[in-house]
């Protein structure tokens, strides 16, 4: 049960979606920033069955026509009962708002959606907030999280996100065999500092290894690879990469969503953005495209094969 009014803050798209498929009829203030702010856009743009809050807040600048009212995060959060907020890299946005629930006495909870760098998510600039509870989605984080965290209560609540594009992809129609060898999607994500010193940023020199290397995945020179930037990717990123690689079957991803891109697909690649998670709840193969040098892919799924380990 969750005593509101119910405030959401986020700021990057991982743990955004999983809030969003857990909002049922609630009704909160929704704080937003970056992609979780676009997320938020895209879904009422389509038309998607969301319930839209009575009260919408999003820092900055604000020129959408259905926000009804602005206010300051300390507002929003002082008027709550319960803040959710995500646990994101990009943004103090999340952080600030557990900070301001703290201090207030109310209640917060902290979504986990992946598999690494936890205490990290609860630390700026040298202090550490700890929510009251944390939410997760798999047994995998559960795990990470009770041990990181012995104090804090960890809740494993369903993967309502992961049904949600499972099913919208598998009512499609399936590949031919020969559509699914010739169909791959790439998934890029930023990989920041885990890789340490480099000449190039990690996910270019991935998508590099890639390129060089996918002949030990048994995928055919003919065949289309389409790239897909991570929500936190500018404009451009890649098009000097696609300039370089002009003459290769590769192009960005056109689709509108992940289910659509998956549909589209039969093979799927990144490093270990949680995209691959689902693309592999939903059947497709997925492979690991992290070079030998580097740090080993932190995803727990068994099933996902890794490109440096494949014979040649």
């Amino acid at each position: 049960m969750i005593a509101g009014p119910l405030t959401i803050v986020a700021h990057d798209a991982g743990a955004a979606n999983h809030i969003f498929a857990w909002l049922g009829d609630e009704k909160p203030v929704l704080c937003l920033e970056g992609p979780a702010r676009a997320l938020w856009l895209d879904r009422i743009r389509k038309g998607d069955p969301v319930t839209v809050p009575e009260t919408l807040f999003f820092p900055g600048q604000n020129t959408e026509p259905y926000i009804f009212n602005e206010t300051k995060l300390t507002e929003a959060i002082s008027r709550s009962a319960t803040v959710i907020t995500g646990t994101g890299w990009e943004s103090n946005l999340e952080h600030d708002a557990r900070k301001l629930a703290r201090d207030r006495g109310i209640r917060s909870i902290a979504v986990i959606d992946h598999w690494v760098n936890y205490l990290d998510r609860f630390v700026r600039n040298g202090e550490q907030v700890l929510p009251d509870e944390i939410w997760v989605s798999d047994g995998y984080a559960a795990r990470i999280a009770r041990l990181t965290f012995p104090t804090v209560k960890v809740v494993q609540q369903p993967n309502s996100y992961l049904e949600g594009l499972v099913s919208e992809v598998r009512c499609c129609k399936p590949l031919t065999l020969v559509e699914a060898t010739n169909r791959v999607l790439y998934l890029l994500e930023p990989i920041r500092h885990l890789w340490g010193e480099l000449n190039k940023p990690g996910e270019l020199l991935a998508l590099d290894y890639f390129m060089a290397e996918r002949h030990r995945a048994r995928i055919p020179l003919q065949a289309e690879i389409r790239l897909r930037p991570h929500p936190s990717d500018p404009p451009g990123k890649y098009q000097d990469w696609l300039s370089r690689h002009a003459n290769s079957r590769v192009k960005l991803d056109p689709s509108a969503s992940l289910a659509e891109s998956l549909i589209w697909s039969n093979i799927v690649v990144g490093c270990q953005t949680y995209a691959m998670v689902v693309a592999l709840a939903c059947g497709r193969i997925v492979i690991s495209s992290i070079p030998p040098w580097a740090p080993k892919c932190i995803l727990p799924q068994r099933e996902i094969r890794h490109l440096a380990d494949l014979p040649l």
